[in-house]
């Protein structure tokens, strides 16, 4: 029987990568309350590196995007520092990792975030429901700050500051987040962004701090460093359906193709009760980016050689089932039995339910 396009070597702009299967980014909230890297992580990620491609977890850019608690940040030289420690074993196992850089714009909450920084978003507009703290539990959105033109300028110059220190930290490239609800997803959608300037109203406007930061990012650290995370239709951290969703996504998709960004990266959270991409919004951003597609979002082996085959993507991500088998690979090349992952345990701290999955061999 031959074997499967999904385990066969893919070429992603300059890299090589050994298969089509992507560990995509997942919260593991493992750091300490300051936001810094901790050992344990370089043990979780060098599990994983049977994956062609490693997507860290969100990681802020800034103390403004450290909106959650315990996860890791990459805007101070202690963070890099920790970072490095998780780059070289990966590498060491030929691993390659790309650092996702999530600013949580509006979904935070000031127990979580470090003293000086601010809740900022497109529109003073609080999300609905509550943020769990490790203080006080489950507390209520703030309503976040409005960013004026200078917040907008500095959030680029963040953004780009955080990719240099990816590279710095000894990653090969950064993912920009801009799906599930944070701040960049907020920009984009008109449920979150009520400005009447040059960044809202029309689909033109609403992509503009995107495609500025993409652009900035690209032009620091190479476009061929540089992917984006969106979620057409998704329904995460109060995002909503609106009419405008194709237009915006097709002009995204043209956009980012002009800037040379190595891949687009859809996540299809469907699997947890939001609503799935439209086909016709992937299909427009298909037509319109020409670099690397990867799709996430409750896949089996199957059901990606299918997506592979018919040229659907170039990468599929596993995410669950990557966190509970770090020899996802083999496993599937096998037909092995898979782990089931301990949802109790997704955002503790410690071993138990990140590193401590037992392997085929065990």
């Amino acid at each position: 029987m031959p074997e499967l396009k999904l385990f066969k070597p893919v070429k992603l702009g300059f890299l090589e990568l050994k298969n089509a299967v992507v560990m995509p980014s997942m919260t593991r909230s493992r750091a300490t309350t300051e936001h810094i890297p901790v050992e344990i992580m370089a043990e979780y990620y060098a599990q994983r590196t049977e994956a062609g491609l490693i997507v860290t977890e969100g990681t802020a850019p800034s103390p403004d995007g450290a909106g959650y608690p315990r996860i890791p940040g990459i805007y101070s030289q202690e963070q890099i520092d920790a970072w490095k420690k998780v780059t070289s074993p990966v590498h060491a196992k030929g691993g390659i990792i790309f650092l996702q850089l999530m600013h949580t714009g509006r979904v935070s909450h000031p127990l979580n975030m470090p003293e000086g920084s601010e809740i900022i978003a497109p529109s003073a507009i609080k999300p609905e429901g509550e943020m769990r703290t490790d203080q006080e539990g489950k507390q209520p959105f703030p309503i976040p700050k409005e960013m004026n033109k200078e917040d907008i300028k500095k959030g680029k110059r963040e953004f780009v500051q955080a990719a240099e220190n990816a590279i710095e930290a000894g990653f090969d490239g950064v993912e920009l987040h801009a799906a599930n609800g944070y701040l960049l997803e907020q920009f984009l959608s008109p449920v979150t962004n009520h400005r009447k300037d040059e960044y809202g109203g029309n689909s033109e406007n609403r992509a503009r701090f995107v495609v500025d930061v993409a652009a900035a990012v690209a032009e620091a650290i190479g476009e061929d460093r540089v992917g984006i995370r969106i979620s057409p239709d998704g329904a995460s951290n109060g995002m909503k359906p609106y009419p405008e969703i194709q237009e915006t996504y097709e002009y995204l998709a043209a956009q980012l193709d002009g800037l040379g960004l190595l891949y687009i990266h859809i996540i299809d959270n469907s699997s947890a009760g939001d609503p799935a991409p439209d086909n016709e919004v992937k299909k427009l951003i298909r037509d319109n980016f020409l670099g690397g597609l990867i799709l996430t979002g409750g896949y089996t082996k199957e059901k990606a050689e299918a997506d592979l085959q018919a040229g659907h993507a170039n990468l599929i991500g596993f995410a669950k089932n990557f966190l509970a088998n770090p020899d996802l690979v083999t496993r599937m090349k096998t037909d092995a039995e898979l782990n089931t992952p301990d949802s109790s345990t997704f955002y503790t701290s410690g071993e138990k339910g990140y590193t401590d999955y037992p392997p085929l061999h065990d």
